[in-house]
């Protein structure tokens, strides 16, 4: 046997390893003997189409499979338009069969609906069996006597299957409850009355109605924590007594100024007398001057007018008391040297 001979005998073997793998994985002959002994009724001609279709066919048999034994009736045609659509098969598949043990109401439209929404369709069934606990963050509130809590809480929700779909999420429950807590605290007189009944939160919180339009229900809303934090009441009255003396402070000074102000125009008004009577001061020796040169004035008239100026200026020396005499004497004295 010649070279070419064993070459030609390889060839067809590979050829032939070949065949039976295409057609083996075009016709999943292994597959379909799983469906038929499950009781799935499914023809191989269907799985070829599936596929061309790039449809994986394992996923497809074995949700199938699992709904069947679950006493489920799914249409193949259904599962493989979710798959195309770009759900998960296998997860909308489990949370029916989940739902359905639980005795829920839950159809396949509406799993697919919620899936392809993008929530976990089967987390959200065993929220419903099993509640979900959330902590929520610190919330801080101020009592109507000033006094600062801080307060912790636990919600108790369970998933809302028909509002999955548009439904708000976790994010929004959270933060209706913080905003129904310091809501609460706000109401009340004093923040003792909140320390004695902090059950009385949780009522008032509850009463709102804080899952409506969300993919929730509240089961409960548990108080863990509540503490006693800064007095802002009295930091504000500082706050406001600091603000009305700057105030107070800030118009004194203004009135200060206002009375410096005036001061200084009253002195200028009084040097400007001054000024005036020293000026017409001035005028009269020029005035007895011009009447001695018109002949209004005498020498006698002007004897008389001096006698009386010497009179007045002693009447003043004898009405001054003694400590202002002595003090002219002294300025008298300094305008002499």
């Amino acid at each position: 046997m010649g070279d070419s001979q064993v070459f030609i005998i390889v060839a067809i073997g590979l050829g032939a390893i070949f065949a039976i793998w295409l057609i083996f994985y075009f016709i999943p002959v292994g597959i379909w003997f799983k469906a038929l002994v499950s009781g799935v009724r499914i023809s191989l001609l269907q799985l070829v189409i599936m596929r061309w279709r790039k449809v994986p066919v394992t996923i497809i048999v074995n949700s199938l499979i699992a709904a069947t034994k679950a006493g489920l009736q799914l249409n193949r045609n259904s599962l493989e338009a979710h798959f195309l659509a770009g759900g998960n098969v296998t997860r909308v598949v489990n949370s029916l069969i989940s739902a359905d043990k639980a005795n829920m109401k839950l159809d396949f439209q509406t799993a697919t609906a919620i899936d392809l929404a993008g929530r976990d369709v089967l987390e959200a069934v065993k929220m419903s069996v099993n509640p979900k606990v959330i902590d929520t963050p610190s919330v801080t509130a101020v009592a109507k006597d000033g006094i600062q809590l801080i307060c912790k809480a636990r919600v108790t929700v369970r998933a809302n299957i028909k509002q999955l779909v548009g439904g708000a999420g976790e994010e929004t429950v959270l933060a209706r409850v913080g905003e129904g807590i310091v809501s609460s605290i706000g109401s009340a007189h004093s923040h003792k009355s909140v320390l004695e009944n902090p059950d009385s939160i949780s009522k008032l919180v509850l009463d709102k109605g804080l899952d409506s339009g969300t993919a929730f229900e509240i089961l409960s809303i548990d108080i863990a924590d509540i503490d006693v934090g800064k007095n802002i009441g009295a930091f504000l009255q500082m706050d406001q007594a600091n603000a009305d003396k700057n105030i107070a402070q800030a118009r004194a000074e203004e009135r200060r100024a206002m009375a410096v102000a005036t001061e200084q125009e009253m002195k200028a008004k009084a040097e400007e007398a001054r000024a005036n009577l020293i000026q017409a001061e001035a005028e009269i020796p020029k005035a007895i001057a011009e009447a001695f040169r018109q002949g209004n004035l005498g020498i006698m008239d002007y004897q008389r007018y001096q006698n009386i100026k010497a009179d007045t200026k002693m009447r003043e020396s004898i009405s001054e008391p003694p400590s202002s005499k002595s003090k002219k004497g002294i300025k008298d004295q300094e305008k002499e040297s």
